[in-house]
C-alpha cells in the first residue's frame, strides 16, 4: 500500500482550513441568529414590550432578590464596557433601572450589539426587560462613550428558591455584520 504523504497532508490541511473558516463564519452569524431566536420565541423581542409596558406594578415587599450585573467583551475589539453598579436588591414586581457604560476605543466608527444572558436558567421566564440597549444595535462614533440603561422587573411568581439572578451582557463589535444605509 503506497500512499503519498504530501497528498494526505494537503487534503488534511484543506479540511482543517474549511473547518476553521466555517467556525469563524458561525461566530459572526451568532448575533443574527440570536435576533431570529428572539423573534421566534418573543424573549428579548420588542413586541413583548407591549405586555411589559402594561404590567400592573404590584411589588412583593416581603422578599428581595439580588440582581447582579456582569459584562463580557468576547472576540476582537477595543471597548470599555461595564455596569455602573455591580448589583442591586429588588422586590419582585417592582420596576428597576440599571445603567451600563460603554466606550469605543477602536479608533473608528463602529456598531455594537449587546447580547444578554440570565442565570440561573430557571429565572429567565421571570426576568422581564421593558427597555434595553440590547434591543437594537448601537452606533458608536470614534472614541464615543455613553451610559446605556436597562429597565426591568422580576415577576413576583419567581420561585422562592431563587434569591439571586445574574444578568450578563456580551458586547460584540457588529460593524462587519450590519451595513448602515449610505455607508
Amino acid at each position: 500500500m503506497n500512499t503519498d504523504p504530501g497528498k494526505s497532508n494537503r487534503s488534511l490541511t484543506i479540511k482543517l482550513l474549511l473547518f476553521a473558516l466555517g467556525s469563524f463564519g458561525f461566530g459572526f452569524a451568532l448575533v443574527p441568529l440570536y435576533n431570529v431566536l428572539c423573534a421566534v420565541t418573543g424573549q428579548g423581542d420588542q413586541t413583548g414590550l407591549v405586555h411589559a409596558a402594561t404590567y400592573d406594578e404590584k411589588p412583593d415587599l416581603s422578599r428581595t432578590v439580588l440582581v447582579e450585573f456582569l459584562t463580557d467583551i468576547p472576540g476582537k475589539g477595543d471597548w470599555e464596557f461595564k455596569p455602573l453598579v455591580r448589583s442591586i436588591e429588588v422586590h419582585p414586581g417592582q420596576l428597576y433601572s440599571a445603567s451600563f457604560f460603554a466606550r469605543n476605543l477602536m479608533g473608528h466608527e463602529t456598531i455594537a450589539q449587546a447580547v444578554p444572558d440570565i442565570s440561573p436558567s430557571k429565572a429567565v421566564a421571570y426576568f422581564h426587560k421593558t427597555e434595553c440597549f440590547c434591543f437594537s444595535p448601537q452606533h458608536f462614533g470614534i472614541n464615543e462613550q455613553r451610559v446605556m440603561p436597562v429597565r426591568f422587573f422580576v415577576d413576583p411568581s419567581l420561585p422562592r428558591t431563587i434569591d439571586r439572578i445574574t444578568l450578563t451582557y456580551s458586547f460584540y463589535d457588529a460593524a462587519t455584520l450590519i451595513k448602515t444605509p449610505g455607508k
